[in-house]
C-alpha cells in the first residue's frame, strides 16, 4: 500500500468553483482504475476550517505501484500537469488502513495530520503506535476510514482520516471531500 499527494495552493481570490466543476467533470476518470484503492477528491477553502489557503490536494491510496505510475506517467495526472504545472508530489510507504464504523457513509470531511519521526526510540515502536493511532482514529464517531504512512526520506508520518460529518474529532488540516473513487478499497491492506 502507497499513500501519495499533491496540493495545488492557488491564488486568494481564486473562484473554487472552478476546482468543483473539474472533479464533476473528471473525477470518474479514476472510478476503474486498475491498483487504485482509493482518490479522495480534497479541497481548502480560505477561511473555512482555518484554512490560511485556497487549495485542491488529492489524496490517494494505491495498492499497486503499478497502478500508481500508471497514473502518474501518462495518465490523468498530465491533466494536472497542463492545467496547474507539474506539482511536487508526496509519497508514503503504507503502514495502516481501517474502516470505521461509518464505512458505507459519504465522506463529506478528510484531516490529513502530518509529523516528524522522532529521533529517540525505536522506529519498530513508533511504527507501531502509528499502527495503534490508525484504530484509534477509525473507531471514533462518525469516523469513515483512517490510515497511516511514512515518508523514510524525510521521516514523516502521515495520518489521514476521512469524516461522515464536518466536526472530525482529530487534529489537523480539514479538507472538503468533493468526491471519491474507490476501486480497490475492499484490497487496502488493514496493516503493513
Amino acid at each position: 500500500m502507497h499513500a501519495m499527494q499533491y496540493e495545488l495552493t492557488l491564488p486568494a481570490d481564486y473562484d473554487m468553483k472552478i476546482i468543483r466543476r473539474r472533479v464533476a467533470r473528471k473525477g470518474h476518470l479514476l472510478d476503474e482504475w486498475q491498483g487504485l484503492g482509493f482518490k479522495t477528491y480534497l479541497m481548502r477553502e480560505r477561511g473555512v476550517h482555518g484554512s490560511p489557503v485556497n487549495q485542491y490536494a488529492p489524496f490517494y491510496l494505491w495498492n499497486t505501484v503499478a497502478g500508481m505510475n500508471s497514473f502518474l506517467w501518462g495518465g490523468p495526472f498530465q491533466g494536472i500537469a497542463d492545467d496547474f504545472g507539474r506539482p511536487s508530489v508526496r509519497q508514503w510507504t503504507g503502514l495502516a488502513y481501517e474502516e470505521g464504523g461509518a464505512a458505507h457513509s459519504s465522506a463529506r470531511t478528510a484531516v490529513r495530520r502530518r509529523r516528524r519521526v522522532p529521533t529517540d526510540g525505536l522506529l519498530s515502536e513508533v511504527m507501531a503506535e502509528a499502527v495503534r493511532e490508525t484504530g484509534r482514529l477509525a473507531g471514533k464517531d462518525g469516523a469513515v476510514l483512517a490510515a497511516a504512512a511514512v515518508d523514510t526520506g524525510h521521516w514523516e508520518l502521515v495520518h489521514f482520516s476521512l469524516w461522515e460529518h464536518d466536526t472530525p474529532k482529530t487534529e489537523g488540516d480539514v479538507f472538503e471531500v468533493l468526491r471519491m473513487s474507490a476501486p480497490g478499497r475492499d484490497r487496502l491492506a488493514r496493516s503493513c
